[in-house]
């Protein structure tokens, strides 16, 4: 059996609440999402792979035709 203390499940709040939010081309708040969940637990890898995106996304804009799928251009 796995227990998860009250942070990590806190973390795991805010990261699915940003995802929620990226996929409604809600950036900004995304973007708050998942630094708040690093606050929480610094070595979060998906929430540092979605700043990462949120800001693309903020520099860049998003496609009409956005299915919520983030492509790589360069390696």
């Amino acid at each position: 059996m796995v227990l998860i203390n009250k942070e990590k499940l806190d973390c795991i709040k805010l990261y699915e609440e940003g995802l929620k939010l990226y996929r409604n081309k809600q950036f900004n708040e995304a973007l708050d999402k998942f630094k708040k969940a690093l606050r929480i637990y610094p070595s979060d890898g998906p929430s540092k792979v979605f700043i990462e995106r949120c800001n693309h996304f903020l520099k860049y804009s998003v496609p009409e035709d956005w299915d919520g799928v983030f492509e790589m251009k360069t390696k």
